[in-house]
């Protein structure tokens, strides 16, 4: 059973293993953590916990928080932002999502330069899909899953802020060309990646951590622009809802779901696990999922606050995944406290507190 104190306490811990991960030591753990940002890293882990960061001070009415993301973002552009590529546009999700709740001008040269080209001069894969590019290499011809939580949904929400309605399509796109090479219609599954130099999807692996992105992003897409474009929404739902039917019977007796989904003696992985579940209570929480699965999302929610240690950090979490060629690949990965580890634990104990009834019951 989770009692909201809980739930807020490891929260609070999860901020300061988050903040330790990145070198912070000056904590005061007995404050808010969220009424600053001490970290200066602009990429994807950042980006996730930005979005996290977002969504509580929207659940809490915390105007200190959102004040407090709008001066980092002002501090991050004085000094000058990174090359464009799929994780840096990351921490852009968050920033056009402020942008479009504030109407802050000043952002919009940066939300509508770094959009341009994601759609108009990024490097696309044949079909047009986001080529996976990233700044330790290019990626050629390949799809990778995680593309569509790092730049879609931005893409998305700047063209729904901005009013360019063809960026929408954009990211309608790109989900459906994804879904198109990366879901397996056999078992509702996404694999890790494809390329289409070869063609191929690399190992066939079934990635706990990837499919996480996609239980997280299309039901985040629906939210944040809206059911658009009746077909394309309509088959993105069903492929949603598909993939939660496959992901149920692969979830561990531990609530856990395994780095590989269809191989259960293969490592649990915890952000995986925090990513799927909170996806889960995501799409009961709009309509998408039946309430039937609460109990699967509680279980696992369960598992994962189990693994917060008293110093905050998020344990059996796999380190970064490049593609992989084989199964054992990914089975040897090895588990360290990541930061974006901290960010999916996050997010999934916002979601929880605004299901605290339901949660409190279901339990």
């Amino acid at each position: 059973m989770f009692e909201k104190t809980d739930v807020l306490y490891a929260l609070e811990r999860t901020a300061l293993g988050f903040r330790t991960l990145k070198g912070i030591d000056s904590v005061v753990i007995d404050q808010a953590p969220a009424q600053s940002i001490a970290y200066e890293e602009w990429d994807w882990e950042v980006g996730v916990g930005l979005y996290g960061f977002y969504k509580q001070a929207c659940l809490t009415g915390d105007h200190g928080m959102k004040d407090a993301l709008t001066d980092w973002y002002d501090r991050q552009i004085a000094q000058g932002l990174p090359r464009r590529q799929i994780n840096s546009t990351a921490p852009l999700l968050c920033m056009a999502l402020l942008a479009r709740e504030t109407g802050n001008e000043a952002w919009r040269s940066v939300i509508e330069d770094w959009a341009k080209w994601l759609v108009n001069e990024m490097p696309k894969t044949k079909e047009g899909g986001f080529q996976h590019l990233v700044k330790e290499r290019d990626n050629d011809g390949q799809l990778w899953d995680d593309t569509l939580f790092m730049a879609a949904l931005f893409i998305g929400v700047a063209g729904d802020w901005l009013e360019r309605p063809e960026w929408i399509e954009e990211a309608y796109y790109q989900f459906l060309v994804h879904g198109r090479f990366l879901g397996d219609p056999k078992s509702g599954l996404w694999y890790h990646g494809w390329t289409f130099e070869g063609h191929h999807n690399y190992a066939k692996a079934f990635w706990a951590r990837g499919n996480a992105w996609i239980t997280i992003a299309i039901p985040e897409l629906f939210e944040l622009v809206g059911r658009r474009y009746g077909p394309a929404a309509r088959h993105l739902s069903m492929l949603f809802k598909r993939q939660v039917e496959a992901l149920i019977p692969c979830q561990l007796e531990t609530g856990m779901w395994p780095t590989l989904l269809d191989q259960p003696d293969s490592p649990p992985e915890t952000s995986a696990t925090a990513g799927i579940a909170y996806g889960l209570l995501c799409g009961i929480r709009t309509g998408q999922l039946s309430e039937s699965i609460r109990p699967v999302a509680v279980k696992a929610a369960q598992a994962v606050m189990a693994r917060i240690g008293e110093d905050g950090l998020v344990r059996e979490v796999s380190d970064g995944t490049p593609m992989g060629h084989d199964f054992e690949f990914y089975r040897n990965i090895p588990n360290v406290p990541t930061p974006y580890g901290q960010a999916l634990a996050s997010l999934l104990l916002i979601e929880l507190l605004s299901h605290e009834t339901s949660i409190h019951n279901a339990a």
